[in-house]
């Protein structure tokens, strides 16, 4: 189930829909987060011209729209499929799916407590929505910080059976970002210096940074934190420490970030 989002999406929001209505210069449309309805015209169908509109969209499939307008008053919601690249399509799925598990988690609670699910769902994201732009990313920060379920404004029994239902079923997540270090020293010994400037990035990375040698003076550096803000503090004190030190015994350092 997809407990309904209150009021209308917003313009340039990308939600998931299911064809309901094929016709011949438009399609008509169910948004599953809302509950509402909407259309797509043939332009918004697929660049290009189009032949026949069934060949791109049929009744009860499912699709990922971008939203164009909105006319609150009239009810009306325009939308774009050919806006939305395959990246954001594969994104928002992924985050439906977390989303589809968090409401699974509520429902398992709301049961548990003999408590109505959907009012439930309705408290805590009114409490928590100027923080958090869904409920899934609640339970992560819950994961991390068992304070955050004091946002939820929920009564203590009723937390307590929240915060050891999500940490049994989610578990913390961790970011990575890597790329490749070459270091070269022109020194008698630098062998040594190149071993002791790689210590150096290891040290500063703590147990959340790898190196391997890759070959020719080069090594893959890989950084993995609970986000990208602790990853790039990790990573820059890291390589700051190994070409601090190689360049002042002799040598040079270079570090490429690999592509995401």
């Amino acid at each position: 189930m997809l407990l309904k989002k209150k009021g209308f999406p917003e313009e340039d929001e990308l939600v998931l829909c299911n064809v309901s209505k094929v016709q011949f210069h438009s399609v008509f449309v169910n948004l599953d987060e809302y509950g509402k309805g909407g259309m797509i015209h043939i332009s918004e169908v697929s660049p290009g011209r189009i032949r026949n509109i069934r060949d791109y969209v049929k009744e009860g499939k499912k699709v990922v729209c971008k939203v164009l307008r909105v006319n609150e008053e009239k009810g009306y919601i325009d939308l774009s499929l050919r806006r939305v690249t395959e990246t954001q399509k594969r994104k928002k799925i992924d985050e439906i799916k977390q989303e589809q598990k968090a409401e699974k988690i509520l429902e398992f609670v709301a049961k548990d407590s003999n408590l109505d699910v959907e009012k439930l769902f309705n408290d805590i994201t009114a409490s928590i929505s100027k923080k958090y732009e869904s409920l899934y990313e609640f339970f992560q920060q819950i994961v991390t910080d068992s304070n955050a379920i004091e946002d939820s404004g929920i009564d203590t029994k009723t937390g307590k059976k929240l915060e050891e239902a999500i940490k049994s079923r989610i578990k913390e997540t961790t970011v990575e970002i890597e790329g490749k270090l070459k270091l070269t020293s022109f020194a008698s010994d630098g062998v040594s210096i190149v071993k002791e400037a790689l210590k150096k990035a290891l040290d500063a990375g703590k147990d959340d940074i790898s190196i391997k040698y890759l070959g020719a003076g080069t090594y893959n550096v890989s950084v993995n934190a609970k986000d990208y803000k602790e990853a790039e503090k990790l990573l820059k004190d890291s390589l700051e420490e190994a070409l601090e030190f190689i360049r002042k015994n002799d040598g040079e350092g270079e570090f490429v970030r690999a592509e995401a």
